[in-house]
């Protein structure tokens, strides 16, 4: 059975078949580093991973991209009040947003690129999109015409006249009011490099264009990000994508999470009602945050309240004591060699419920409802007699395919590491011992996204700490 995932290009339900058997490219709207990472970005990461892990575990091989914007009017205006280049302001919140994303567990994209650092191929197809009649200059800015693209409207299901109405772009001059900025003049003081029009720096939607192009070819096939990236960014990804490389679609599904409110409203920095990762996690533990994300569906809209979390943890503390208990069963020399036909059965149930929800455009809510009705149903099983170590050992399969799946850890309790963390621990101190920087970095990520985080002494030590407690 193939999964079925709700397009938005279509808005409909479709059969998820990727352009290449067993292949799936994936590109994901990553954020523009001019500030932390808020909790609404987080949402949408969580969600984007859990479907690739999905995907992943279903035996595609995922090729994820999440591009880095670190070129762009907020944060050249962030970098003047701060009296920093803005290069230097964006690489150091891009920091900091991959180790928010590694703190919440969030699988690593193979590809980060930056704007700043795909200048020449942003360049090179503005002047495609020109030769081709699509773009035209303008005393040093380069503008797509959305003329030119019969589809342009497409995703959003809007008309010109309604679609003119949203644009931030105004400018007497150009040829249509709905026109889009591929290039912007420099201004006085501003960042930019040469181009064929003069001194400047890309527009927001090329980026994007210029990269999965580079990356992952003319076709995608699932396209992620938050609601309100369906115009204009996405609008405008079609239609430079299309235009400049003549293949249709650029992306096969188009895939969407919902807004996470706060009393109602939009989470938004420019609302000032958010709270970031960073203070989320003073908190509450990453996978609590996990677990609120996955019980929500991606598509739908979440009211985000302390209480909701609060709420969370025990539940986790189920999950967690839900396998310890599967763990030191089956370790128990006690256990027999036979079958228990009844856990066996009601295992197999759970996996073919798991993966239906998930199978059904990623309905996490519930394949985790499907995950707490196991949980009950084992419990009571295991209560009434012993389980075999067969039962046990396939119980266990199910339970950590599910937490990859949820990318939850649910293998530590509060206050200790399991034996596999603490060798992790002892190989890191020798890494650094040998200055094997990378290798002993890598290790330390590692440990982060699992909910870790090391401190460091002066003295050479190491000690842990769990996030969020």
């Amino acid at each position: 059975m193939a999964p079925r995932v709700y397009n938005t290009l279509s808005r409909t339900v479709e059969d998820f078949q990727p352009n290449h058997k067993n292949e799936v490219k994936m590109y994901v709207c990553g954020i523009t580093v001019y500030d932390r990472m808020h909790i609404g970005h987080a949402r949408t990461y969580i969600a984007f991973d859990v479907i690739r892990r999905y995907l992943m575990q279903r035996g595609y091989k995922v090729t994820c991209v999440q591009n880095v914007t670190d070129v762009d009017d907020k944060i050249i205006k962030r970098g003047h009040e701060r009296n920093i280049p803005p290069l230097t302001l964006s690489e150091e919140y891009a920091k900091h947003a991959l180790s928010d994303q590694d703190a919440l567990g969030i699988r690593r994209a193979d590809h980060y690129p930056k704007a700043s650092q795909y200048i020449p191929q942003i360049i090179a197809l503005t002047e495609t999109l020109i030769k081709k009649g699509h773009a035209y200059a303008l005393e040093g800015d380069v503008y797509f015409d959305v003329e030119s693209f019969p589809q342009y409207g497409n995703l959003s299901k809007q008309n010109r006249e309604e679609l003119q109405k949203h644009r931030v772009e105004p400018n007497p001059k150009k040829r249509n009011p709905g026109d889009f900025a591929l290039w912007k003049a420099a201004k006085e003081g501003e960042i930019s490099w040469d181009s064929p029009w003069g001194k400047g720096r890309p527009g927001w939607h090329i980026e994007c264009s210029a990269m999965s192009t580079d990356l992952l070819g003319g076709k995608i096939d699932i396209h992620g990000g938050a609601v309100d990236l369906i115009f204009p960014h996405h609008e405008n990804e079609i239609a430079q994508s299309e235009a400049a490389t003549g293949e249709h679609p650029f992306v096969k599904y188009w895939l969407h999470t919902g807004f996470l409110n706060i009393g109602g409203e939009k989470m938004s920095k420019s609302l000032g009602n958010f709270l970031t990762v960073e203070e989320l996690l003073k908190k509450y533990d990453p996978q609590v945050f996990r677990l609120f994300v996955i019980g929500n569906h991606y598509r739908q809209p979440v009211d985000f309240t302390p209480e909701k979390l609060d709420g969370l943890k025990e539940s986790l503390k189920r999950l967690t004591n839900f396998k310890k208990r599967l763990t030191l069963a089956e370790k128990d020399e006690k256990a027999s060699d036979g079958n228990d036909e009844k856990l066996i059965e009601r295992t197999s149930a759970f996996t073919t419920a798991f993966n239906e929800a998930m199978e059904s455009d990623f309905a996490t809510p519930e394949a985790l409802a499907a995950f707490y009705d196991y949980i009950r149903d084992a419990n009571t099983l295991l209560d009434e007699a012993p389980a075999s170590k067969n039962a046990l050992k396939k119980a266990l399969k199910a339970v950590e395919d599910t937490e990859n799946v949820f990318g939850l850890n649910l293998s530590l309790d509060e206050g200790e590491v399991g034996e596999d963390v603490a060798d992790l621990i002892e190989k890191r101190n020798l890494l650094r011992k040998q200055k094997k920087w990378a290798e002993s970095d890598a290790i330390r990520d590692t440990l982060l996204g699992q909910g870790i985080r090391l401190i460091d002494g002066k003295d050479g030590s190491t000690s842990w700490e769990r996030l969020g407690k």
